[in-house]
């Protein structure tokens, strides 16, 4: 009887300390769920969105003569402010330059950073940062003249390249060429703005930078169609939106908006055709629609967050068409920016 009178105590002591261990748990993830919705608490008694970006770049983010931006980083913003507020066009947007770009993201002055630097394991520990998912994927390319012939960066042999003198771009052009067992002969200078004056004076053959660099030389050159941004990379950069570290709420907003474009082109879903598809009998075209499920709750949105995105931006080809297509001027090719079905490397998890 004495056995089990003792057995009865110590299971009452455990079961104590047990409630007491899940008040206390139920306590600090009260906490981190009220810290963890600060910024979608803060945009939203705002009232509107604040996003920033690396350096203007045609393309990507670049203010008219009315101050109005434009460019796939801006497109990007207006989709955000679309799942949140059901209004793309609430949002301010900014450049910010450097190093210092994560400051103002630190401290809420900046909401989300819409495009940043390539992402590299630095960016995304040291900062109290967090890349969110890639939106773009990129790396050193070249760019020749069409008359040249060149519809591969494996046929460059004997060719004068116009180069930015970066250790980086440099040394893997070295690499690339010996790999190759071509020849070049690298015209270096010390700013990107050079190459495109350099390459219009037949300072050189060819131009090597960045994918996102070289389309933006291309548009500004005086006949854009005379000349072709190679298909290859030989390098990796991973572009995409970045967020305050810590705020998983937040993250996840950022992150399901990128992949709402995805997932939209992957079953059809464009800004042209979404409101026929309302009755659509497809679950994975329900759930993205919000008609089916609600996946926004989750994320204190609403059900149609997605649809909202859509509308506003359209899919993600709509939106890389839009700033980089044929009639742009940029011409830049998919490449691994197609989704992974179509040979690229865009992919995102399914709604469900």
């Amino acid at each position: 009887m004495q056995g089990v009178r003792g057995l009865t105590k110590s299971i009452r002591r455990l079961l104590s300390v047990g409630a007491r261990i899940a008040g206390a748990a139920a306590l600090v993830l009260a906490a981190a769920g009220a810290s963890q919705a600060q910024t979608l608490d803060a945009v939203r008694e705002r009232g509107f969105l604040i996003c920033g970006a690396t350096n203007p770049l045609p393309g990507f983010a670049q203010m008219d003569a009315e101050g109005r931006w434009s460019g796939f980083d801006v497109d990007l913003c207006r989709g955000i402010a679309a799942a949140v507020f059901g209004n793309p066009d609430l949002i301010e947007f900014r450049s910010l330059r450097g190093e210092a770009r994560f400051a103002p993201l630190q401290t809420g002055e900046v909401d989300v950073l819409t495009r940043n630097g390539p992402w590299t394991q630095r960016r995304d520990t040291l900062y109290g940062a967090s890349y969110v998912a890639p939106s773009f994927y990129d790396g050193q390319a070249f760019m020749v003249a069409q008359s040249l012939g060149f519809v591969s960066a494996y046929e460059l042999d004997d060719v004068s390249i116009c180069v930015v003198d970066s250790a980086g771009d440099l040394e893997r052009m070295e690499e690339f060429f010996f790999a190759n067992q071509a020849t070049y002969t690298e015209v270096v200078y010390e700013d990107v703005a050079d190459l495109a004056v350099a390459y219009v004076a037949g300072s050189c053959q060819a131009v090597s930078a960045s994918g996102r660099q070289l389309q933006a030389i291309r548009r500004a050159l005086p006949e854009p169609a005379s000349h072709r941004i190679l298909p290859e990379r030989i390098s990796k950069e991973l572009m995409g939106p970045v967020v305050r570290e810590g705020d998983d709420q937040w993250f996840n907003i950022v992150k399901w908006t990128m992949f709402a474009l995805i997932d939209a082109e992957e079953v059809g879903i464009t800004s042209l055709n979404i409101d026929s598809l309302a009755a659509a009998r497809t679950p994975a075209v329900r759930r993205i629609l919000g008609v089916e499920g609600d996946f926004g709750a989750p994320l204190g949105l609403k059900a149609e967050f997605m649809s909202n995105v859509i509308r506003a931006i359209g899919n993600y080809s709509e939106l890389y068409d839009r700033h980089f297509g044929p009639q742009t001027g940029a011409a830049l090719l998919r490449g691994q920016n197609a989704l992974w079905s179509n040979g690229g490397l865009l992919y995102a998890p399914p709604v469900r």
